[in-house]
């Protein structure tokens, strides 16, 4: 699984607060939560994210609430992948079971910078920033949830035969 897209950078303990606000979590539309999501950290993000985008994030992001309503909102908003210094753990597994590509990558985390073009190769762990040349080594997904991210998510895979 190759990923490549321009860069969105955030720092150090991203909440799903931020990610989402609790107040639009009435809904369960896909398109509605993505056209809310980062608004309390970024107001520019929903205008400028592409798909394909890739966010670098600090350390402890999606901390917070359990809801899985934050990396859908990642997700729906065309990002690709998460790269970060590390993930709060129900964060982790809600963007698996929900097809959202992530990764912990410190160093890339910290020295891949807002606007770089960068291609991650999931299936070797290989992530290079196309801008600055520089590459960074990384754990490549298990089969297992490379199947999960392909599928759209855990539930997908299930009904797909996938995972069984």
């Amino acid at each position: 699984m190759i990923y490549k897209g321009n860069v969105i950078k955030y720092g150090d303990n991203v909440d799903t607060d931020v990610i989402i606000p609790a107040r639009y979590l009435n809904t369960s539309d896909h398109k509605e939560l993505a056209s809310h999501c980062m608004e309390d950290l970024d107001k520019t993000f929903v205008t400028r994210v592409k798909s394909g985008d890739i966010i670098t994030a600090g350390a402890n992001f999606g901390c917070g609430s359990s809801r899985e309503h934050a990396p859908i909102a990642i997700k729906a908003s065309g990002v690709s992948m998460v790269i970060a210094k590390s993930f709060a753990r129900i964060f982790y597994r809600n963007a698996i079971n929900i097809g959202l590509a992530i990764v912990e990558c410190p160093e890339a985390a910290e020295e891949i910078s807002e606007g770089d073009v960068i291609e991650a190769d999931m299936d070797s762990g290989i992530i290079r920033d196309l801008t600055t040349g520089r590459e960074y080594k990384t754990q490549p997904f298990p089969e297992f949830i490379q199947k999960i991210i392909e599928n759209g998510g855990l539930m997908q895979s299930v009904s797909k035969g996938v995972i069984k």
